[in-house]
């Protein structure tokens, strides 16, 4: 494949953010767009003025220059829009987390995990470069991670159209739409799957007042989840989304007998008040228990990558990466697989928050195979 020519389903705000970094990635271009709402549209169309608008997937499906696909619509839409791009065209589809907002829907990925083409879940968050560099140096400066702890610490959620994102039954909770991507990072760090989930959390502060029609808006600010592994090492997510006056917008901490290494990631540029000065670097920190003495060093993103996404430069890489598996000069690195286990993990955290007790994974199935 000579060059890689999307079409974007969905092209809202993270749609949009996906433009912007296809623009950046050599052979790569967007062909079609389809977005219902007016504005968002026009909006995803300047920013790829040679995009053919569509009015359905299936217009755009049946475009010939259209050889990969992108999913970024609301979460309730993506299990339907891949079972027909996978009924359609064996094309290949990066889809945006979460993978499904209902574990019912599992049956329905088997299609997908036998499609002759890769299929890529959409989990920014591992190509965050302070993330990655935890990633590649964690067993040494561990020793073996017994303990990890990701804290985010964050804005509120942002408008989105029609407000979709205000409601559990759209998003499939805040635990599976904000936290799939940690859970994600828990079972690729750890490199072992979950056993056994306990969570706490509920609508503390945000959109308390709001309302999609007649629907009072029920998303979740705040949650903390700790979760078993089956290597018997244990991990803990501590969510709060009334703290965007926070340096850092996430910080990762992995410890075992060795030591314990951390990465501290800003939030999007875009926020960062101009009056504090320039945005603060990504930083990773590792603290031997012998001989003391913590040594941190800047991960710097390059200023273009940040200004084309809010996710530390990792829209970017991950298309690289995506793009490479197109090609077949690499994996699928985010499986069907991987992206089912990141919503279990989810949907067994809101069971265990709603109804106060621990969730074995196993009641929540199996991923598709």
């Amino acid at each position: 494949m000579e060059s890689l020519r999307y079409g974007i389903v969905g092209a809202g705000m993270m749609g949009q953010e996906h433009i912007r970094n296809i623009a950046l990635l050599p052979g790569a271009s967007v062909a079609a767009i389809v977005e219902p709402d007016p504005a968002m549209r026009a909006a995803a169309l300047a920013l790829a003025p040679g995009a053919v608008a569509c009015g359905s997937l299936a217009e755009m499906l049946a475009r010939p220059e259209v050889n990969a696909v992108l999913i970024a619509s609301p979460n309730d839409r993506h299990a339907d829009q891949l079972a027909a791009v996978a009924a359609a065209r064996p094309l290949p589809v990066l889809v945006e987390k979460p993978l499904l907002t209902d574990l019912a829907d599992t049956p329905r990925l088997a299609a997908l995990v036998r499609h002759p083409a890769p299929v890529w879940v959409a989990m920014e968050y591992r190509y965050m470069p302070p993330v990655a560099a935890l990633r590649a140096a964690a067993d040494a400066a561990t020793g073996g991670i017994r303990m990890l702890t990701i804290r985010e610490h964050r804005f509120p959620f942002l408008e989105k159209v029609g407000g979709w994102n205000r409601l559990n039954r759209r998003t499939g909770g805040t635990l599976v739409e904000k936290c799939c991507h940690f859970f994600d990072l828990m079972r690729l760090i750890l490199q072992s799957d979950p056993v056994r989930v306990m969570a706490s959390g509920g609508q503390a502060v945000n959109h308390k007042d709001e309302a999609v029609g007649d629907e009072p808006a029920d998303i979740w600010d705040h949650a903390y989840v700790i979760v078993d592994f089956a290597s018997g090492a244990r991990a803990m997510l501590e969510l709060c989304m009334f703290a965007e006056g926070s340096r850092y917008q996430e910080e990762i901490s992995a410890i075992g007998p060795a030591g314990k290494i951390e990465c501290l990631v800003p939030g999007p540029t875009r926020f960062w008040p101009a009056d504090l000065g320039p945005p603060p670097v990504a930083q990773l920190i590792v603290s031997p228990r012998n001989p003391k003495g913590p040594r941190a060093a800047e991960i710097p993103v390059d200023p273009a990558l940040l200004a084309a996404g809010d996710h530390n430069g990792s829209t970017f890489f991950q298309h690289e990466r995506f793009a490479a598996a197109v090609r077949g000069e690499g994996l699928v690195e985010v499986t069907l697989a991987d992206g089912w286990w990141a919503v279990a993990m989810g949907k067994a955290a809101q069971i265990s928050a709603a109804e106060g007790r621990a969730v074995a994974m196993r009641e929540m199935g199996a991923p598709p195979a």
